[in-house]
């Protein structure tokens, strides 16, 4: 499994990816990293399914192996693990990826980033993504299926147990909790960007010394501007 990995990352060059290849592919805010992290400290990286904006395979590939690698940079030492916050909030199976996508993606996180997911949570899904759910799991580890958890925002019990990872103080109003933070595209791209030159000097500096367990700076997304929205 090593070996194919080492191989995967000298083919494919995932460290090589920047911004603004894949920028294009997050200017809905369908995957970022978060502005806050768990009750551990670790990375929580958003995703909203219903914010798919492109056809392009290749262009979905990139972007989640861009955000995995990011994601991984930015956390804290001493933590190996992610966490996933999946919106299905307005998802319908006209938004679902293409099966062919959605098994590359499997792959890569079980093949080439084993345990470094800690949980997903898989937010408010409707009825209809039961279908699609019964397709993807069928490529799962059953220890990943494991690390999966189903959450609804009415379901008191359920709201529970993402609290438990997830303090409701930064957790945004959509997700259940009390920040007012959004995703702001061009604040994240000013923050992709900086990363970018950030992993630039870590790979450059990994090819000529032994590894170290960097973190970039230990930079969190920017907190972006609250809004006030009715209704809440």
């Amino acid at each position: 499994m090593l070996e194919d990995s080492l191989k995967w990352r000298a083919a494919y060059r995932p460290e090589d990816i920047r911004w603004p290849e894949v920028s294009i592919e997050g200017e809905t805010g369908k995957m970022y990293r978060a502005s806050f992290r768990d009750r551990e400290g670790r990375t929580v990286v958003v995703m909203r399914p219903a914010k798919q904006n492109t056809s392009s395979h290749e262009g979905q590939i990139r972007f989640f192996v861009y955000s995995l690698e990011n994601a991984i940079l930015s956390l804290p030492e001493g933590q190996e693990k992610m966490i996933w916050l999946i919106d299905f909030t307005g998802w319908t199976m006209a938004n679902a990826v293409p099966i062919k996508t959605a098994r590359e993606t499997v792959n890569i996180l079980q093949n080439h980033y084993p345990e470094r997911l800690a949980i997903a949570f898989l937010f408010n899904p409707p009825k209809v993504f039961e279908a699609f759910w019964k397709v993807v799991k069928y490529f799962l580890d059953p220890k990943t299926i494991e690390k999966v958890k189903f959450v609804y925002p009415k379901d008191e019990e359920s709201m529970k147990v993402i609290h438990k990872y997830i303090d409701p103080e930064v957790l945004p109003i959509e997700f259940g909790g009390k920040s007012s933070v959004v995703y702001n595209h061009e604040e994240y791209s000013e923050l992709m960007t900086k990363d970018d030159i950030k992993i630039s000097s870590f790979w450059a500096a990994d090819a000529q010394t032994d590894h170290v367990n960097h973190v970039i700076d230990g930079t969190l997304a920017p907190e972006v501007t609250p809004v006030v929205t009715a209704n809440c």
